[in-house]
């Protein structure tokens, strides 16, 4: 596989990163099918590991997802710019502690958002819990598996 269609295949990863935090557009489906794509273009059985790898890890988010409550994050007060906040922080996360640094990067990312909106701590932590338990938790849930996929990806690219 050539340097394009890596950069291709990142930018599909990266798209379904962003979409996992947009509500209705099938963020984790991207970030399978861009590996998919890289496994059939790629026929290796390192490749084909990884491509196996995302689609039990996918399962398994969706198990838990399901026993999450449902997302309400509209209600709970949730703006696309706490999106954001809460998609960069566990972005970062997620490289600067690897791996497990997405979580609380996550939940890092929300809370700088409510406290420049809000501008006191106790409303921004108050803010922070409403936002995870309307469905927060369910949108971590998701990203961090997409985080993993695009890791392994990532890590295979890069070593393998």
């Amino acid at each position: 596989m050539g340097v394009a269609q890596l950069l291709l295949v990142g930018l599909v990863i990266l798209l379904g990163l962003c979409g996992v935090l947009v509500p209705g557009v099938p963020g984790s489906w991207l970030v399978w099918a861009a590996v998919l794509w890289w496994a059939l273009e790629d026929p290796q059985p390192v490749a084909w590991s990884v491509l196996v790898g995302a689609t039990v890890t996918l399962f398994l988010s969706q198990v838990v997802r399901w026993t999450l409550p449902p997302r309400r994050l509209r209600e709970s007060g949730a703006t696309p710019r706490m999106a954001v906040y809460a998609g960069l922080g566990a972005f970062l996360g997620f490289f600067l502690l690897p791996v497990i640094g997405a979580i609380p990067g996550f939940m890092g990312g929300i809370y700088l958002c409510e406290r420049l909106r809000l501008g006191r701590p106790g409303e921004a932590r108050a803010s922070l819990r409403t936002a995870m338990r309307s469905g927060g938790s369910s949108v971590l849930a998701e990203l961090f598996t997409c985080l993993l996929i695009m890791g392994a990806w990532l890590g295979t690219v890069l070593w393998g």
